[in-house]
């Protein structure tokens, strides 16, 4: 079969690079006629311009978004995967409607995130970007920092990437305890940890870590009440999705002094802003949502998503959430 006889597949913005120069690309080309965009898309017709045609598209980065109208002028799209766990970048109801088969890859980089969120919360347990910045000034000083082992974690969500956490967590001398949507009381017996009511996570946690995927149930799921519920000094950790946090209540959390600190690889508005009320927060470590980028782990996305676009292509579509 000859190229042009190949249905197309997009890659419309990979930027920063994710799957460019993947040999996972050269099993594609045996399937796909590819054609990869190495910026992202400047507005939507830029976007209906590049996916115009396309039969699948692997949405190799979040920040390049499907709302429904956009889907509605793409008549020939039949399938989009994304390039991680992560669906909230397309509008799965109209996807629903046009008939496009909507794969996501579940579970492949839970230990590459977990580790993330650990080294998140070891660094911000014991203040090391904050010692760091002060020692550049050549100002030595010491305060107080936190030891984990014996201390309570508080897990929200214990899907593959909360249940990597907990695994850590407990073999580092933590007690943890969990809330999720979706409870797993078998995981929790096996796991050595106990699942409470979601205000008990915060209110008995010393660290509290997120790990649900963002809906219109998990939106603002940490705001000014359950910040509040927090023990003083306490620390948030976030490799979810920005969204989870209502990012005014955290700053003003932070400014009174009742956090401790958090540690943070998301954003509601990613990328941060220069100016963003975070960035002046002494006590927070930040990093650039990129808590999967590993060459390990880019290469188990780049993996799901050229299986999950063959599956489709062979008429058994795999990791279907919508």
């Amino acid at each position: 079969m000859s190229t042009t006889e190949l249905p197309l597949l997009v890659i419309p913005g990979d930027d920063p690079v994710q799957i460019a120069g993947s040999p996972r690309l050269e099993t594609l080309r045996e399937h796909f006629e590819i054609r990869l965009h190495d910026n992202r898309p400047a507005n939507d017709d830029e976007k209906i311009e590049r996916a115009t045609g396309a039969t699948a598209l692997i949405n190799s980065r979040g920040a390049v978004t499907w709302p429904g109208d956009v889907l509605g002028q793409l008549p020939d799209l039949k399938f989009i995967s994304t390039c991680g766990i992560g669906t909230d970048s397309i509008d799965l109801a109209a996807c629903r409607e046009l008939g496009i088969t909507v794969s996501n890859i579940p579970g492949r980089t839970a230990p590459v995130v977990a580790e993330h969120a650990f080294a998140l919360m070891m660094a911000i347990s014991r203040r090391t970007s904050y010692f760091t910045a002060a020692m550049k000034r050549n100002d030595w000083h010491q305060i107080l920092s936190t030891s984990l082992s014996g201390k309570t974690l508080g897990v929200i969500g214990t899907g593959n990437i909360g249940t990597e956490m907990i695994r850590l967590s407990r073999a580092f001398g933590m007690e943890v305890i969990a809330w999720s949507f979706n409870p797993d009381g078998e995981k929790a017996q096996q796991m050595g940890f106990r699942y409470v009511e979601r205000d008990e996570v915060f209110s008995q946690s010393d660290v509290v870590s997120l790990h649900v995927k963002l809906t219109d149930d998990s939106r603002h799921l940490v705001a000014s009440r359950e910040l509040s519920l927090m023990p003083p000094g306490s620390l948030l950790v976030n490799t979810a999705r920005g969204a989870v946090v209502d990012t005014a209540a955290l700053v003003e959390a932070l400014d009174s002094g009742h956090l401790g600190g958090a540690a943070l690889d998301v954003y509601e508005n990613e990328p941060l802003e220069t100016d963003h009320p975070l960035i002046r927060c002494e006590h927070v470590v930040l990093t650039p949502h990129c808590a999967d980028q590993t060459p390990e782990g880019n290469d188990l996305l780049n993996l799901g998503a050229m299986e999950n676009a063959i599956a489709f292509l062979q008429g058994h579509p795999q990791n279907v959430v919508s």
